[in-house]
């Protein structure tokens, strides 16, 4: 894509995915003409994180997520500041992480809003019901936020059409595959060891039942990530090799040795983590839910996520068979070559520009 120099709006948060996907989308935005300037929201970044964003334009607002507020005024307010920020800085579009920001505030430019997740959707896949009369006012703001926006974007087509039907929006939104950059160079000889990654405490993650089957394994079943989670969440495990929260360092140093990488999560937008095991070559066992299959089929085992057996069965054939392992490394590999951050970013600013190019009254 050509295109003259754009300067664009995007919120961001240094405590989950949404901080890697916001820098390799900046970063990769640039070389064609798209310049990001980062609001990030929430709590501070760490050392690393920062080191990370170097060469960014990257604003700490100091104000708050939306899951971690307490209740829906601090969102609209925080959703009034970005706008004025917005206009402060002269951007030219706004592209919004937290779509519960344009709940309220009313933008000069267009908005595009990126559903990565919301607690609507976790709600119905962890509890099987709407959300609780705590977490019903979230809910509520991300669906005004969604409608508000002029384009809905979301990393697969089977969360958007879960988004879509969540949220009763209009249409269905936008799909932009997210994109990663590989970590690592894989060695020549892969580790008789499975890995896995992500927010362990959260119960979609079924860390549990891995757990249990790390218990049943005869090699070590290494996991990266927080067993804590932000409202007092915690995941008790015995049998996993607990690595804590890992940067971008640590983990590349666990995928270069091409592990067996397991995930059973039961509900997934994308899976940034799964993406950067597969662009290491690793072998990939998954849970067979609709994310998964919609970006992994033909490079993936599929387990179902709550089939303790049949993890422990798919696990074995990998290790057992070394022609097995080394085919599903080689697909790994093939198909996260569709997912880059070159390739996400062309996708987003084709359609950063279709909106700029809308008069602002018809695109409101």
């Amino acid at each position: 894509m050509s295109t003259d120099h754009t300067r664009i709006l995007v919120t961001a948060d240094a405590v989950g995915g949404v901080w890697q996907y916001t820098l390799d989308l900046a970063a990769a935005l640039q070389p064609i003409g798209v310049e990001a300037v980062v609001a990030l929201l929430g709590p501070v970044p760490r050392d690393a994180q920062r080191a990370d964003a170097a060469g960014l334009t990257l604003i700490e607002t100091d104000l708050p997520l939306d899951w971690l507020s307490d209740g829906p005024e601090t969102v609209l307010a925080a959703g009034e500041a970005i706008a004025r920020l917005a206009a402060e800085q002269r951007v030219d579009l706004v592209h919004l992480n937290m779509p519960s920001l344009a709940a309220r505030a009313r933008f000069d430019v267009p908005v595009v809003a990126v559903a990565h997740g919301c607690v609507g959707t976790w709600w119905q896949a962890a509890k099987g019901t709407q959300p609780d009369a705590g977490y019903a006012w979230q809910d509520a703001l991300v669906r005004a936020g969604l409608l508000a926006a002029d384009a809905v974007v979301a990393p697969s087509a089977s969360y958007a059409a879960n988004v879509a039907r969540h949220h009763a929006l209009p249409d269905t939104p936008l799909v932009v595959h997210n994109g990663r950059a590989p970590l690592a160079a894989a060695p020549t000889q892969s580790a008789d060891h499975i890995f896995t990654a992500g927010r362990l405490w959260d119960a979609v993650k079924n860390t549990s039942l891995l757990d249990r089957v790390a218990a049943r394994l005869p090699v070590p079943f290494r996991a990266a990530g927080s067993i804590e989670g932000p409202h007092g969440e915690r995941v008790n495990t015995a049998h996993l090799r607990l690595l804590g929260s890992l940067d971008s360092t640590g983990i590349a140093h666990e995928l270069a040795h091409r592990p067996i990488f397991v995930s059973a999560a039961g509900f997934e937008p994308f899976g940034l983590a799964v993406l950067e095991a597969a662009a290491a070559g690793c072998p990939l066992v998954l849970s067979g839910i609709d994310t998964f299959r919609e970006l992994w089929t033909g490079a993936a085992l599929f387990v179902e996520s709550e089939d303790e057996n049949g993890y422990l069965a798919a696990i074995a054939r990998v290790r057992s068979d070394p022609a097995l392992r080394a085919h599903l490394s080689e697909a790994a590999l093939l198909r996260a070559q569709r997912y880059t951050p070159g390739a996400m970013a062309e996708q987003m600013a084709a359609i950063y520009t279709r909106l700029m190019a809308i008069p602002r009254q018809a695109a409101a």
